[in-house]
């Protein structure tokens, strides 16, 4: 506020925040189209079951390369079941950060040097807010979100799932079993795809791995 006149003055910053993220973002998508690797970026607050997704998944593609790069802040747990699949496999530790940037995506990269046509999967560190706001170079974005969350999770957290490309409702078989409404969920998602599974029993998995590979 303006001492002499009382008036408020609103200062606009020109400078994109991001705008260095986004300049790396930009290279790992050259790099990825350069060859041919298509880059799946998923999403989702913790516990979701984005890791036995992935299980399941790598497992059912066998008909092109996989690797994951996988973000948590601590620990290489995540990384040891997904190395346990077969799959190559880089873990990126943030320590305090709750997100993966296009920087981390690069280096992981260059570690695992996919080889042209892979399926690359880039398990974010589970949290509904900072990953939307990161551009990592992906080719989709697809967040998970469990039928124990609560049906209002959309509405929560809007920013998330308005760039998801595919929305995935896992943990269908515990449908029965909690105070979830998925017709109300696919409702409040609008126009965003939804594939609802069970990825620990491998029900509707068949659509997922559809999307995957239309």
């Amino acid at each position: 506020m303006c001492g002499t006149c009382g008036c408020s003055t609103v200062i606009t910053l020109e400078e994109k925040v991001l705008a260095k993220n986004d300049h790396l973002a930009g290279h790992n998508r050259e790099l990825f189209a350069a060859r041919g690797v298509r880059a799946i970026n998923l999403m989702s607050s913790p516990g979701s079951g984005k890791t036995t997704l992935l299980e399941r998944t790598l497992r059912a593609v066998t008909d092109r390369p996989v690797a994951v790069i996988e973000g948590d802040q601590e620990t290489a747990l995540d990384a040891d079941r997904i190395r346990a699949t077969g799959c190559p496999v880089v873990q990126v530790n943030t320590g305090a950060g709750c997100h993966l940037d296009a920087a981390m995506v690069r280096d992981a990269v260059e570690r695992l040097d996919p080889a042209p046509g892979t399926l690359l999967f880039i398990e974010n560190v589970g949290n509904l807010v900072c990953p939307a706001l990161f551009d990592l170079g992906e080719d989709a974005r697809v967040v998970v979100v469990s039928v124990t969350e609560g049906t209002d999770k959309p509405l929560k957290y809007p920013a998330m799932f308005a760039a998801a490309d595919l929305v995935v409702v896992n943990k269908l078989d515990l449908l029965p079993y909690v105070d979830f409404d998925l017709e109300l969920c696919r409702k409040y998602l609008g126009s965003r795809a939804v594939v609802a599974l069970s990825a620990t029993r491998g029900d509707q998995v068949e659509l997922w791995l559809e999307w995957l590979t239309g």
